[in-house]
């Protein structure tokens, strides 16, 4: 199935306008800056600096610099021709192709690309919005470190003849690294609480990552409660129900992990899509939009068949989707019909703590520190540009 056309053909002056900039669509911009010719690429993003999500665990925990996991943004763009807007877009025209800042810009684009990502899902749990912290974001780390310093000063001093306790909810991917993460920060002075709704951590992780995660988590002392679904929380409890009964548990911070949903910008005319996300075609263009491309987590696949699917979201997802909208976008531009994009699964990584990691995946099935160095250099290596993962290689190789 084609992309819809407004019967407005793009001049080829007309930019290519990318609304956020995180793995997707710095991806892209970047890969579009090194076209030739090169279109004119604006890049709409609010944020002084871009966060490397699957290394926030070790900013967290001090492994890793700030300057290596979140890079500025006029940093990554230098000298690429790249022109960035730090502002967020309250709305978009697709039918007179032109999208609105909160600033009161109003960009006339050629091609458009939505790479707007995820925020949390609270499922609309009460208490959740209110009290809950997040893991998701450089400001959720500044926050995790706060309440680890707070709750860190009752020094494992027992409350009611118990330790303080975090609670970590969603037993994801996210959600057991930072488990296992917070267990090596706080040293056994910190009851830790892991809360899941299904009958197993990871349940779409690879079975050797699993198991290895499942043997971490037993071993640092983790409480996981499974088939646990979460019913409401406040400022210093959380309730969940599960295997016929009712528990509370006093906390003295909740981390919630337990799903994210698309963030979608407002457009004008709205849509009738009833899902967050917006169905596009095997070349990651929308279906319902014209000139537009979406690509990240906002983006659903729907196939021939009239089946719709969503691939993983995931860093190495969104990293590959930037480099084939690269390709549509030029395409588009040169009337010419664009390709396919095939996702190539490049394997499963998770750290498991300080110096402890699991990898499966590039022909390797390991686990331990080999594992955690050869994590730590693949995504230092896969930052935005060589040059920064690179540089911060080199600075931790220099020193161990």
């Amino acid at each position: 199935m084609s992309a819809p056309s407004n019967g407005l053909e793009a001049a080829p002056f007309q930019p290519v306008v990318i609304v956020g900039g995180g793995f997707a669509g710095l991806t892209l911009a970047l890969k579009l800056s090194r076209q030739h010719p090169r279109p004119p690429i604006v890049l709409v993003e609010p944020r002084e600096q871009f966060a490397f999500l699957p290394l926030l665990y070790e900013l967290l925990s001090g492994e890793l610099q700030p300057w290596e996991v979140a890079p500025r943004y006029d940093t990554l763009l230098n000298s690429s021709g790249i022109s960035l807007i730090k502002d967020r877009v309250n709305s978009i025209n697709w039918q007179s192709k032109t999208v609105m800042t909160a600033s009161g810009q109003n960009l006339s684009y050629g091609q458009l690309v939505l790479a707007t990502g995820s925020k949390p899902n609270d499922f609309g749990i009460p208490g959740v919005s209110e009290h809950a912290l997040h893991f998701h974001s450089l400001a959720d780390v500044s926050s995790l470190r706060q309440r680890l310093r707070t709750v860190q000063r009752l020094n494992g001093n027992q409350i009611n003849g118990t330790l303080p306790a975090l609670i970590i909810v969603g037993a994801g991917a996210t959600g057991v690294e930072l488990a296992c993460k917070l267990a090596d920060l706080v040293e056994g002075r910190v009851a830790l609480h892991l809360i899941e709704q299904g009958d197993q951590i990871l349940p779409l992780a690879r079975a050797f990552n699993r198991e290895q995660a499942e043997a971490s988590i037993r071993q640092k002392g983790i409480q996981c409660h499974l088939n646990a679904r979460v019913e409401t929380m406040t400022d210093n409890s959380v309730t969940f129900t599960g295997q016929g009964r009712t528990t509370t548990l006093a906390h003295h911070g909740l981390i919630w992990t337990a799903g994210t949903r698309s963030s979608r910008p407002t457009l004008t005319p709205e849509l009738s899509e009833t899902t967050d996300r917006l169905a596009v075609d095997d070349s990651l263009r929308s279906l319902s939009i014209p000139d537009c491309l979406v690509i990240g987590d906002l983006a659903m696949h729907s196939q021939a068949d009239t089946k719709t699917s969503s691939w993983p979201s995931t860093a190495q997802v969104a990293m590959q989707q930037g480099e084939a909208a690269a390709a549509t976008v030029m395409a588009m531009r040169q009337d010419q019909a664009p390709k396919p994009f095939h996702f190539n699964d490049l394997g499963e990584m998770l750290s498991l703590g300080k110096g402890d990691a699991t990898v499966t995946g590039m022909g390797l099935t390991m686990a331990g520190p080999l594992a955690f160095n050869l994590r730590r250099l693949t995504y230092l290596a896969r930052l935005p540009k060589a040059s920064l993962g690179l540089r911060s290689a080199g600075a931790w190789l220099l020193s161990r």
